[in-house]
């Protein structure tokens, strides 16, 4: 005799009960009934049948082809205000079980590893039927073939014969897919107000390419990135295809030309700020872009302006002309800086990021008690940068790498011969869902024939939000004689963070930040420790830190650190 443990489930004045351990029928059963209130007991009789017929219809679903069911209604006798309850209990029986699995392609897609490959693998041969795996089989099947461009294939054979009395099931699935499409010409339709040629950039692949909806969907990303468009629709319909060959027809509308924002924030390194941007998205018919943006804060003012001009592919290459001025009065140094540049953006084959620049900066400014100076620098640069994440916000898992070198020579518009490289590496991996790790280590040097003539804005300072949380902002850094921070040759800084997230968009986190801004890569390193708590936000993540600086002599105390972006 088996004993059951049976499942309660109270669907108003309905409860079922399926005796054994089968919480997926449980569950199914539940579903198929829905809620069933209001009625008196004579109707729960005459709903009865109904009920019954729907459960068996949430066990075939499941495999289970021939349950027992009994039903009854239960009232209180003399209780006018506790409901009748109709009390439905199941025995599920013996299962159908697949027999015989025979799932073929036919025609080229069988040669195509794109198609054959990683179909789902269930119902298998033995497995206790389920209608809902043999859909998804079937399903995937016919998808595929839509995706890939096998617009003419069909099944040949689709059957799944269930015998109840044997309780076998055989699956039999032949899909023959026909000849694979081929991607047309390209065509935009009038109206947009860019040059044709332009447009065909944005276009990834050849006429006569196979077929490949990925191929289409990225050039409607790639578009509707562009800032360019407000609306972007295209027409790739196998119908209009001829011996095989589907035209793409797009059509565009082209957004407004300007936009204007504004903002105020606050992190502890340099108080409440505002910032603002103008942006013009196109300002001609070749797709030339121009903005400008300005940030105030109580240590720093700056204001830029830029030129864009799209290169080939425009999604990921241009050229950029720009000009800015910054203010900055931080700790015991003074600076004014203006910048000219230019800068050359472009995507290798890899997924990395390659940006050329030359700029020309010319500093004035003051450290500590000392005169005032001036340096005028032209500078070349080279950087490579690569981010991989599984989402642009808030990832759970990615990387970020990124390295910059530029140098002067006193022979071409330079007061003193440099070479300044910077280094940066970022990585995130969340275990479990909950559980996050962070890390990150900077190195950043300047190799120089006379530092004292290198400006500020080329030297190294740590200490604040970005670097050593637990330190002021920018103090961390040598001094001279008058105990002024006058910024070093090298910079080290790491970081490991755990995140813990204890409710939907709320994590806390413990973190230990190591580094210093130094003159010889012998010297001490300052450490700060503490914890922290993060809201996610729509616009990315916040961060409140309170932490500790452990090294008193390089000025270490408790501080508190707000700041908000992502986290790679």
């Amino acid at each position: 005799m088996m004993l059951a443990m049976p499942g309660l489930a109270w669907a108003q004045q309905v409860e079922v009960n399926v005796e054994g351990d089968y919480p997926q029928l449980q569950d199914n059963a539940e579903a198929f009934l829905g809620e069933v209130e209001g009625r008196s007991a004579g109707s729960l009789r005459r709903y009865a049948s109904t009920a019954e017929a729907q459960v068996e219809e949430a066990l075939r679903a499941l495999g289970y082809y021939s349950p027992m069911i009994q039903w009854e209604v239960v009232e209180q006798p003399g209780d006018d205000e506790t409901p009748a309850l109709l009390v439905l209990t199941v025995q599920p029986g013996e299962p159908i079980r697949v027999r015989s699995r025979q799932v073929s392609i036919e025609g080229p897609a069988s040669r195509d590893p794109d198609f054959v490959g990683t179909l789902p693998e269930k119902p298998a041969e033995g497995d206790v039927l389920n209608h809902g795996q043999y859909s998804t089989l079937r399903q995937t099947i016919q998808n595929r073939a839509t995706r890939l461009g096998y617009f003419d294939g069909e099944f040949t054979t689709r059957r799944l014969e269930v015998n109840p009395e044997q309780h076998t099931a055989d699956i039999s699935l032949v899909f023959r897919s026909g000849a694979r499409y081929r991607l047309g010409e390209v065509s935009f339709k009038e109206g947009h107000g860019f040059e044709e040629q332009l447009l065909e950039q944005f276009v990834r692949f050849e006429p006569g390419e196979i077929y490949h909806a990925d191929k289409v969907a990225r050039l409607s990303g790639d578009l509707s990135n562009s800032g360019y468009f407000s609306g972007v629709d295209i027409d790739a319909s196998p119908g209009k295809a001829e011996e095989g060959v589907i035209p793409v027809s797009v059509d565009l509308t082209t957004r407004p030309p300007r936009s204007v924002a504004a903002g105020v924030g606050f992190s502890t390194d340099v108080g409440p700020r505002f910032s603002g941007n103008w942006r013009e998205h196109w300002i001609n018919p070749m797709g030339h872009r121009r903005g400008a943006q300005t940030e105030l804060s109580v240590p720093r003012q700056n204001v830029g302006a830029w030129y864009e001009l799209p290169l080939d592919p425009p999604m990921t290459d241009s050229i950029r002309l720009s000009a800015g001025y910054q203010r900055e009065d931080i700790e015991d140094v003074e600076s004014e800086l203006l910048t000219l540049g230019q800068q050359w953006k472009h995507q290798l084959d890899n997924g990395w990021l390659q940006v050329a620049s030359i700029r020309w900066e010319g500093e004035r400014f003051r450290i500590g008690d000392d005169d005032p100076e001036q340096s005028s620098l032209l500078l070349p640069g080279l950087g490579y940068s690569k981010l991989q994440a599984d989402s642009p916000l808030d990832p759970s898992r990615g990387y970020r790498i990124q390295f910059d070198v530029t140098g002067s020579h006193r022979a071409v518009i330079s007061d003193v011969d440099i070479l300044h490289a910077n280094f940066l590496v970022k990585g995130l991996y969340t275990l479990a869902d909950n559980h996050r790790f962070l890390s990150r280590f900077q190195f950043g040097g300047v190799a120089t024939n006379r530092f004292s003539d290198v400006p500020p804005s080329l030297r190294f300072f740590a200490g604040g939000d970005q670097t050593v949380r637990g330190y002021g902002y920018e103090t961390l850094s040598p001094r001279n004689s008058e105990d002024v921070a006058i910024g070093g040759r090298y910079l080290m800084v790491g970081s490991v963070e755990y995140q813990y997230q204890f409710a939907e968009n709320w994590r806390v986190a413990a973190f230990v930040d190591e580094g210093n801004a130094m003159d010889d890569l012998s010297d001490p390193l300052a450490t700060g420790a503490g914890l922290g708590i993060r809201w996610i936000s729509p616009v990315g993540p916040l961060r409140l830190d309170v932490a500790k600086g452990l090294d008193p002599e390089f000025g270490g105390e408790w501080r508190i650190h707000f700041s908000m972006g992502p986290e790679l």
